[in-house]
């Protein structure tokens, strides 16, 4: 395994920041996607505060590679009073840009997305919409049928197969009703073959023991037509994480290898497949080891994560203001990482993050050494 990261970081910066006090909290989701035209795209969200139902998604724009970026506006700014909106985009085909999320209705202001006493998020629905001029305007989000009662968490953007298949995936939640019980000890892929029309569901990745539950997972399409799936892995009996889950699918889908180990203990997972058949893994890092944001080269079959170097890509200061446990999330001071290959090859990777590193949504562009 390489004693360094193969890349070099040829600019490193804030895609948008905000004072260290003020009325906006940054909260995550930050994804990259290039447009025809040449220029970039990222979306995030922005809230009050964390644990605030009031999520909104915002938009910045690149013309030079990701180096210096426009003043970010709302996506959706005649939404931002009636709903709280979660979501990541992606690209999808010719060009056109997609958006999977979760919307929550706001039924008043300042209340909170988060029951502690049920551990479970308010009840949401997921959405898509689609962008065909780069990002400049947006259908209205159109909902998704969840197969499942309960909330639905997701990170991941929709991934467009060569076959113009689209693949998104959640992991089931708790809502604020007690009487609610969704299986948790999965990650749910939806696949739609009609361009949202309609969709299927399959578990992507499950787990025999009830307890065994997942965050922020990710689905993505890798060179050779396989599907890559993974998730931060938590235990809900005490809290604890456990390594990062994974599987592949062979068949677009419709069945997975078992839920395996990836050898890697993170939270939050992100990825970007490589032309070579292998993927970038991103992950932060807030408890097992030096602290930050990681990214680790795989190339993953049925029966190993296949890891062919790990290293620390920016390092933190701290992990938040309190404990660093799944449970302690609106305390975080950073977190969700993606990364995106570019169209000239080099690798554009972006989190949240708030506090002695900053306030805002950071960038790092990488290329080969």
């Amino acid at each position: 395994m390489p004693s360094t990261i193969p890349f070099e970081i040829v600019a490193e910066g804030f895609v948008s920041r905000r004072p260290e006090t003020g009325p906006t909290s940054f909260a995550g989701g930050a994804r990259c996607a290039w447009t025809p035209r040449g220029d970039l795209v990222c979306t995030f969200m922005v809230q009050s505060q964390l644990g605030v139902n009031d999520f909104k998604p915002m938009l910045a724009r690149s013309a030079d590679g990701g180096i210096t970026w426009r003043e970010p506006g709302f996506i959706w700014p005649d939404l931002v009073a009636s709903y709280s909106i979660f979501g990541s985009i992606g690209r999808g085909s010719d060009g056109e840009l997609l958006f999977f999320g979760a919307r929550y209705p706001i039924d008043q202001p300042g209340e909170p997305n988060w029951c502690e006493a049920t551990q479970g998020l308010k009840q949401n629905e997921l959405i898509w919409a689609s962008s065909a001029d780069g990002g400049t305007s947006w259908s209205d989000p159109r909902p998704i049928p969840m197969p499942f009662p309960g909330s639905a968490e997701q990170t991941s953007p929709i991934s467009v197969a060569r076959d113009g298949a689209w693949h998104a995936c959640y992991s089931p939640y708790n809502t604020f009703d007690p009487r609610v019980k969704p299986e948790r000890n999965q990650v749910v892929l939806l696949t739609s073959h009609d361009r949202g029309r309609t969709w299927r569901h399959t578990a992507m990745l499950r787990w025999s023991d009830p307890l065994s539950t997942a965050a922020e997972a990710w689905v993505v399409e890798l060179a050779d037509g396989r599907l890559l799936g993974t998730c931060w892995n938590l235990n809900q009996r005490d809290g604890s994480d456990l390594p990062n889950a994974y599987a592949v699918s062979a068949d677009g889908g419709m069945t997975w290898s078992p839920t395996r180990s990836t050898g890697i203990l993170g939270q939050s997972t992100g990825l970007c497949p490589l032309p070579d058949g292998r993927a970038l893994f991103i992950y932060n890092q807030r408890k097992h080891g030096e602290l930050g944001v990681w990214l680790a080269a795989v190339r993953p079959t049925a029966a190993d994560f296949g890891i062919e170097w790990n290293h620390i890509l920016w390092r933190a200061a701290t992990p938040g203001t309190g404990t660093s446990g799944h449970s302690d999330w609106t305390n975080f001071a950073f977190g969700e990482p993606s990364i995106t290959l570019l169209s000239d090859g080099s690798l554009l990777a972006v989190w949240w993050c708030a506090g002695e590193n900053g306030r805002g949504i950071r960038y790092c562009k990488l290329r080969g050494r």
